[in-house]
């Protein structure tokens, strides 16, 4: 076990019992996520990836995009 987790998991005894489920919950919840995701990445075959890839330059030649500074602008 890494020291900042250990340093997380002597924080979360302090607190009630209650709020420690919730947080540990939402932990197990977050490593389920990953775990799914892992296993859904290392399943891709390169066929799928070259059709996604086929897919956004279709979008990116159409037109279909929306450029990142729309969605994230800056903050200047």
């Amino acid at each position: 076990m890494t020291e900042l987790l250990e340093r997380a998991i002597a924080q979360l005894k302090t607190l009630p019992v209650a709020e420690q489920n919730a947080i540990a919950t939402r932990f197990l919840a977050e490593i389920e996520d990953e775990q799914r995701w892992k296993a859904q990445f290392e399943s891709t075959t390169d066929a799928q990836w070259d059709r996604l890839a086929d897919m956004v330059r279709q979008e990116i030649s159409a037109g279909d995009i929306t450029p990142l500074g729309d969605v994230f602008p800056s903050e200047q």
